[in-house]
């Protein structure tokens, strides 16, 4: 008997944040790919990451456990070999599960793993790393040995134009290009022997360097002028954490790496330029995905997945890249789901985490949940079964230390939004953040030490704490009575 469990794309792309696509409300991108996967599945309006941060975030969303739990809080650490992954539940169930381009639980530099990034045991049978599309471990990084058979070798000179952005390799050899036919050779194999399959298209774009193809960056410069500036209020970091401050001065605490004050307006517009010429490639290229699902006859029963790991600041509120900051820019990350046999077409208004993808999937397979996770299934919204405006009350995401350059000051900070507010602690130096969505969805005026919104404050530092405590690892299971 054939097996009718559904397949799963699952797309997630790197630091990419919400507002990229059309149908988020961009006008000047072009996402049409995505914008019609919208159409007809289910968009997530109010989704969020676990972390701003890569590991913790990979982590929350692969063991469906906040990352302090599943003790893969920060980038360069190795995740503990006894988490459980829904991928290896899955392959455990008999579906045969795949992955291209980045994996990231465990420490990804050379100098710690100067092979491979290290492994548990995580179900993945097909498994074809590229950490990012620099280099590092020359032939290590299959993309780099795909470029090498295909003659060619990584090359990304400094734009002419700006100095903060790079001509990237053409579309035929973009890392992106190479994850999606990885994929696709996958998905092919899975239909000839009719396997169910999970696969991961991991691609490192959008992330940093900024470096399109240039046949994707020119739409961008022949209407520069249209290209907004970063959402940034002179003097706005004054009464903000210090972390805030010391990356206004140069990303990740290096002080002159995309310095926002030494960045001209042309330099603004034309990274902002770059990242959303990458977003667009991910789009071309997962209309790829898409017509060979259709083409092959798996449309219809395969759930497709597309997210990202988090966001990016992109020069909003001074900052670049990504750090101990919680503005909607760096945690608020699009979400799309679609499986065209089950779930309706609809817009989801609701709150929702990262956390909840892992649950989610087993319920769409009809696996049992693991003991260990603390997400929460979106299932039932998925399928028309709850409303689309309601699934969690609030969103947590942590931070504890989770990149090696704000050691000095160190970084530990949590935070809790509303749909209404939201607060951030700031752990190690005392302070915080507070923010009025409503009357201020920018977030430029911290309200922290404002006495009318007292009242507020200690609501929102109560549901902190029951955050915090809901964190509390549900394993081991109780075995007896005492």
């Amino acid at each position: 008997m054939p097996d009718s469990r559904p397949n799963i794309l699952w797309i997630c792309s790197d630091q990419q944040r919400w507002d990229t696509l059309g149908c988020y409300g961009n006008p000047l991108v072009a996402s049409p790919t995505l914008d019609r996967l919208a159409e007809t599945g289910v968009i997530f309006d109010r989704a969020f990451s676990q972390s701003p941060v890569c590991t913790p975030s990979r982590t929350a969303f692969l063991t469906g456990r906040y990352p302090r739990t599943a003790r893969g809080n920060r980038n360069g650490a190795d995740i503990p070999d006894y988490e459980v992954l829904v991928t290896r539940m899955l392959a455990d169930a008999g579906y045969r599960c795949g992955l291209s381009g980045k994996l990231h639980l465990s420490a990804c530099h050379p100098s710690a793993c100067p092979e491979m990034e290290r492994r548990i045991d995580d179900g993945y049978t097909d498994f074809h790393w590229s950490h990012h599309s620099m280099g590092g471990w020359g032939l290590n990084n299959e993309y780099w040995r795909w470029l090498d058979e295909h003659g060619s070798r990584y090359q990304t000179p400094e734009h002419p134009q700006c100095k903060y952005i790079m001509t990237g390799m053409p579309q035929e050899l973009h890392q992106t290009t190479w994850c999606v036919e990885k994929a696709m050779d996958f998905i092919m194999a899975r239909h000839r022997d009719g396997q169910p399959w999970l696969f991961s298209v991991n691609m490192f774009d959008p992330h940093h360097p900024f470096d399109p193809p240039e046949s994707f960056l020119n739409r961008y410069l022949e209407r520069l002028d249209e290209i907004p500036l970063p959402n940034y209020v002179e003097e706005e970091l004054a009464n903000k954490p210090v972390y805030q401050k010391v990356d206004h001065e140069g990303a990740y605490a290096n002080k002159g790496q995309f310095a926002y004050d030494e960045m001209t307006e042309k330099d603004h517009r034309m990274v902002r330029a770059a990242y959303w010429a990458m977003c667009d490639l991910i789009d071309t290229q997962v209309g790829r995905l898409l017509a060979l699902l259709e083409e092959t006859g798996q449309s219809d029963n395969t759930v497709v997945i597309f997210t990202s790991d988090h966001g990016e600041m992109l020069g909003d509120h001074g900052i670049y890249l990504k750090g101990p900051h919680f503005y909607d820019c760096a945690i608020r990350i699009p979400l799309i789901l679609s499986w065209k046999k089950k779930f309706p077409a609809r817009h989801a208004s609701a709150l929702v985490e990262l956390v909840d993808l892992p649950q989610t999937l087993l319920d769409c397979v009809g696996l049992p949940k693991h003991p260990g996770m603390q997400g929460k299934s979106l299932y039932p919204l998925l399928c028309g079964e709850t409303g689309a405006d309601r699934h969690r009350d609030d969103i947590y995401c942590e931070y504890y230390q989770a990149m090696p350059g704000h050691q000095r000051p160190s970084a530990n900070l949590t935070m809790v939004r509303t749909a209404t507010h939201k607060l951030v602690v700031d752990h190690s130096h005392g302070g915080g953040e507070l923010y009025d969505l409503a009357a201020d969805p920018n977030e430029t005026r911290n309200l922290w030490d404002n006495s009318d919104l007292a009242s507020v404050k200690s609501e929102l530092l109560l549901r902190m704490c029951h955050r915090m405590a809901d964190t509390v690892d549900p394993l081991p299971q109780r075995r007896a009575g005492f």
